[in-house]
């Protein structure tokens, strides 16, 4: 049964769109609308738009956009009636009875959410009594005060099969239950038994304050080393960050990217509260793109070892591309943060992240490894490699500067190496000046919706289409002057529906912004809908603009089907032609 259109109604008039935005992007506020870098795609100039006054976001680099309802179902993977009940929840409105009978993915995620809640405070428990001794001394051996461990959690798996299932067997959940949350196993004779155990145990907290998964360092030499929560309907490794929970109310828009959970916990503890890592796996975009909501700058801290360095250069260009500002700390007599801050203090440390280096000249530093520059032939691939790097610096002023720094290093003129800099940037130029022009060739696809299934047949009656639908959005009062026209009247079945829905919604008096569609249309249906909702329009003249679309609509579907009969008339007449040459032929 569908939600109540008044309920949709004052929920979509309870919710902001730029303060429920603004609790995922940092958006500036510019003219009458925000812009902000997307949640939804990695990307360094902000593309994301969102409109106050249509209640509206539109990213003009990925392509997504709606209402509220939208956002939320794009951002936590929600279907739409899920994605009600948490802006419910969040305006302090009660669901409609109907709507929350029945299990679905809401109810799922809220039962392995609690079901976590309850595996944390006994893994905590635990670390405080008999059992957990083995985990409590290795903590404690390794720096942490008490006031770190209940800051963080942290807790303990003891070494049984079944600790946690029966744990929680007393609370009302069972093996089943635990299956899905990720904290139990099953073999392949169908036994299940929990999957932490013997092992000092990391929550890993979303920055809502849900415990959603956990980590497990093991006591003993069993492998893996760490072991991490499995993806589940709460839980995806490659999308969430250890302690952003509380690095995102540090106050500094730096942050720290640790390699892992006791490199964070240690430099929380020495008082560099904006440090994160991510989660068994290297760093994702969507890791680059959640830091970029709440940082401008990225100091990469992991390990110097050869692993480290490697996922420092795989982590640069991802944290770029996300917007970020990005150094790297380099730390001479200590292999990792924890270790440097135990031998030399909390204020060296802090003297070395403030110095630290400048990504470019890392990465140069890098490549100069590869080569042994008192080789002449080799000096030349370092300089050509350095070059190919430089030039996709944006600046003149910083590709001088760091081309300045290579050729110092390979014992060249500065002049030599903007040459080759220059030559490595005209490639560039070249290369993205052939795909544009590849573009152009075809202005008319620049008009299309980029689903193909959402393809224009008649590209000008569905330009007015669009122009109708905006008026409507703008001015809902022209709704009682449509001169009869309908949504069976366009070329776009798309744009037609939307017509259609928004029309009567605004004859019955109910709300005609676009998050009222949300039910109605798919998500791919919803970007195309606020990417037309989004391009501009004036509500000067609407009277005057609206009867000129609805003439263009009319003229094109007349012109259309006088094309079409003309098809007709044709086929028809060379039917007869055959059948009479066919007739004059057997008369001879």
């Amino acid at each position: 049964m569908p939600l109540p259109d008044h309920f949709l109604v004052e929920l979509i008039s309870r919710t902001d769109i730029v303060d429920l935005v603004s609790e995922s992007v940092r958006l500036t506020k510019k003219g009458n609308s925000y812009w902000g870098c997307c949640p939804f795609h990695s990307e360094k100039t902000p593309s994301f738009h969102v409109v106050p006054d249509r209640q509206m976001y539109k990213c003009f680099g990925c392509g997504k956009g709606g209402g509220a309802i939208n956002f939320v179902m794009e951002l936590e993977n929600l279907p739409f009636k899920d994605a009600v009940a948490l802006l419910a929840q969040r305006a302090g409105m009660p669901m409609p009875e109907f709507a929350r009978s029945g299990p679905g993915a809401r109810e799922r995620r809220e039962k392995i959410l609690e079901i976590n809640r309850q595996a944390a405070r006994a893994f905590h428990r635990w670390l405080n009594a008999p059992e957990g001794a083995q985990g409590l001394g290795y903590l404690q051996r390794r720096g942490l005060s008490r006031r770190t461990l209940t800051s963080f959690g942290l807790g303990f798996a003891p070494n049984r099969w079944d600790s946690l299932i029966a744990e929680l067997s007393t609370q009302g959940y069972d093996k089943r239950d635990l299956l899905d949350a990720g904290l139990a196993v099953s073999n392949k004779d169908g036994r299940i038994y929990d999957r932490f155990r013997n092992r000092v145990m990391f929550p890993i907290i979303d920055v809502r304050g849900n415990v959603i998964g956990f980590g497990g360092r093991v006591m003993d030499d069993s492998t893996p080393k760490y072991l991490n929560s499995p993806d589940t309907p709460v839980y995806n490794k490659s999308r969430n960050v250890f302690a952003l929970n509380i690095a995102k109310n540090a106050k500094t828009e730096r942050v720290i990217l640790t390699e892992g959970y006791m490199d964070t916990i240690s430099l929380h503890q020495a008082g560099f509260s904006s440090a994160v890592a991510s989660l068994g796996t290297s760093l994702t975009e969507e890791h680059g793109q959640l830091l970029a909501r709440y940082y401008k700058e990225a100091v990469i801290a992991y390990d110097g070892d050869g692993a480290g360095v490697k996922a420092a250069q795989r982590a640069i260009p991802i944290l770029e591309k996300a917007g970020l500002t990005v150094k790297v700390l380099r730390m001479q007599g200590a292999k990792d943060p924890d270790e440097f801050i135990k031998a030399y203090g909390r204020d060296a440390f802090a003297r070395l992240l403030d110095q630290s280096e400048n990504q470019v000249d890392y990465r140069l530093a890098q490549i100069q490894k590869k080569y042994n520059l008192t080789d002449d032939s080799q000096r030349i691939a370092f300089l050509q490699e350095a070059a190919q790097l430089i030039s996709t610096l944006h600046s003149a002023v910083e590709r001088e500067i760091y081309g300045g720094h290579a050729a110092q290093t390979a014992g060249v003129t500065p002049d030599t190496m903007k040459l080759e800099v220059e030559r490595a940037l005209k490639g560039r130029v070249r290369k993205a000046k052939k795909q544009q022009e590849r573009r152009n060739l075809a202005p008319a696809s620049q008009l299309q919706p980029k689903v193909r299934g959402l393809r224009y047949d008649n590209i000008r009656s569905a330009r007015a289409e669009e122009g109708l639908l905006r008026l409507l959005m703008l001015d809902p009062g022209l709704a009682g002057s449509m001169d009869g026209i309908t949504g069976s009247e366009f070329s776009s079945p798309l744009l037609g529906r939307a017509f259609d829905s928004l029309h009567s919604r605004i004859l019955e008096g109910l709300s005609p912004r676009l998050a009222a569609l949300a039910e109605e249309f798919s998500g791919e249906e919803m970007d195309h809908l606020a990417q037309v909702a989004a391009q501009p329009e004036s509500a000067a003249n609407s009277g005057q603009s609206l009867r000129d679309y609805i003439s263009v609509i009319r003229s094109e579907r007349l012109r259309q089907s006088g094309a079409e009969q003309n098809d007709d008339f044709l086929l028809a007449a060379q039917k007869k032609y055959q059948q009479k040459k066919a007739y004059m032929e057997e008369k001879k």
